[in-house]
């Protein structure tokens, strides 16, 4: 066990609107001084959105943007330097901001299963269609995040890194709820098993740190992701319904922490900070679990990334999560 936390009370889910860097550190780091992340800038434009960025960071694989979407290519692009440009930015600023910094920092990337679903081959049907091609982009993935998370030990070495895997699609590919290209059909289901492998191949570059699966659908598969090798899962707290009390039980049990989605993404009136936390003691009372445990188990964020929200709104946001995460340490019951 580490003497110190892996994860601090409060964080972001990863992106902030605007397009300045800079100031997306300076947010991302003075909002949560225990927990800061590597802020996103989808505004930016193509290369900087979820998809585009990790497509970046792929190694001997290479993806361009068409009127459809992603589609992967033989070599790098304009779209890829673009992709990488905007990521080195984000480092630089980060780096300015994380001097003497000691203790957990996020980072954030697509998931393999949410990247199959949203890469186009060729023949423009998603990567999903092609179980050979999906294991290509797994270990291509693989490969590009060993050398980033490397490339952030080099740039911030006090910071313990936590990886956070975006993977909002991971259930519609269980389901086989993925449309085809024309859009009248769906693509086959993914069987669980080699979902679940392929994610705990991936999981693998953390090398013992600690990764964080993030989606904001519902029906998140709790359970898988935790067999998988997850640390933590990170969900919209709005989605859950009573069927997931004994899945999120069981994972709180075994040792998974909860980030917790319950402050909304967009602009919106924020009720007080223990009211936002309301829910999760409710949840914790049903579940028969103990009070004490809930500061240990339970990291606050907002419900999913803040690039559709206001600059204004979206630091309110993180310093009200920093506040919902106090209150509920303070009084977990």
């Amino acid at each position: 066990m580490n003497a110190t936390p892996s994860f601090g009370p409060a964080t972001a889910v990863g992106s902030l609107p605007g397009t300045d860097a800079r100031e997306a550190a300076r947010t991302a780091t003075g909002s949560f001084e225990d927990f800061p992340f590597l802020p996103e800038l989808p505004a930016r434009g193509p290369g900087a959105d979820m998809i585009g960025r990790t497509a970046g960071l792929l190694v001997e694989l290479y993806a361009r943007v068409e009127p459809s979407g992603w589609r992967l290519g033989d070599r790098p692009g304009r779209d890829t330097r673009r992709a990488r440009s905007w990521l080195g930015e984000d480092l630089d600023a980060l780096e300015e901001f994380t001097q003497e910094y000691t203790g957990p920092l996020k980072v954030q990337a697509v998931g393999p299963w949410t990247l199959a679903a949203a890469l186009e081959l060729r023949n423009g049907e998603s990567a999903l269609s092609d179980p050979g091609a999906c294991r290509d982009l797994a270990a291509s993935l693989a490969e590009g995040l060993r050398l980033h998370l490397a490339e952030m030990r080099r740039r911030i070495p006090g910071a313990r890194l936590v990886l956070q895997l975006d993977e909002p699609s991971l259930t519609a590919v269980l389901r086989g709820q993925v449309k085809t290209a024309s859009g009248y059909r769906t693509h086959r289901a993914v069987d669980r098993q080699v979902v679940e492998s392929t994610l705990r191949d991936v999981f693998g570059v953390q090398a013992g740190g600690p990764v964080v699966v993030h989606s904001c659908a519902p029906d998140v598969p709790f359970a898988l992701l935790r067999r998988a090798g997850a640390a933590a899962v990170s969900f919209d707290f709005s989605l859950l319904t009573e069927r997931d009390d004994d899945v999120i039980g069981e994972a709180v049990e075994a040792g998974t922490r909860l980030f917790a989605g319950v402050v909304p993404g967009t602009d919106t009136a924020l009720s007080d900070p223990a009211g936002s936390v309301m829910g999760v003691r409710t949840l914790w009372r049903r579940l028969g679990l103990r009070p004490g445990l809930l500061a240990e188990s339970v990291t606050v964020t907002p419900a999913c990334g803040l690039a559709g929200a206001s600059p204004a709104y979206a630091r309110e946001a993180l310093a009200h999560c920093v506040r919902a995460a106090r209150s509920l340490a303070d009084n977990p019951e």
